[in-house]
């Protein structure tokens, strides 16, 4: 077990927008945090969000969509849903220190059109997820 403050990041699906941010959070904060992603359910890795990231220069195709896992729920330091339906949803924390926010952002998921306006959405939702996770890692909050 690391030392770390473990942040857990949570959406729906644990397809896109959570492993964006475990992407993130790893490489530009791995040092000071552990990270770790789920979801209410496991709707496995979204090909698009590995692409999005790959552009980003950071490999996720090795992480795996898991669900909630609630040992880890009430061991996290920061609990962060990234979507309204897992922020409605997430499972009742019981350890009263764990800090719960919640940070919405779009499901690229549902984009429609062509595949280059599909992919534009996942690279809108990845350049805003970056955004906060850069402020988070300068800021801790």
């Amino acid at each position: 077990m690391s030392n770390k403050p473990l942040v857990y990041f949570l959406c729906t699906g644990n397809s896109c927008r959570s492993q964006i941010a475990d992407g993130f959070l790893n490489a530009l904060g791995g040092d000071k945090y552990e990270v770790k992603s789920a979801g209410l359910e496991a709707h496995g890795l979204n090909p698009r969000a590995v692409q999005v990231m790959k552009e980003a220069d950071i490999d996720i195709s090795g992480n795996s969509s898991e669900v909630i896992d609630p040992e880890i729920l009430n061991r996290a330091t920061y609990v962060i849903t990234l979507c309204g339906h897992a922020d409605e949803h997430c499972p009742v924390i019981m350890n009263p220190n764990v800090v719960k926010w919640h940070w919405g952002f779009d499901d690229p998921a549902k984009a429609t059109g062509t595949e280059e306006e599909v992919m534009e959405k996942f690279r809108k939702v990845r350049d805003a997820i970056k955004a906060r996770i850069e402020a988070f890692v300068q800021d801790g909050k």
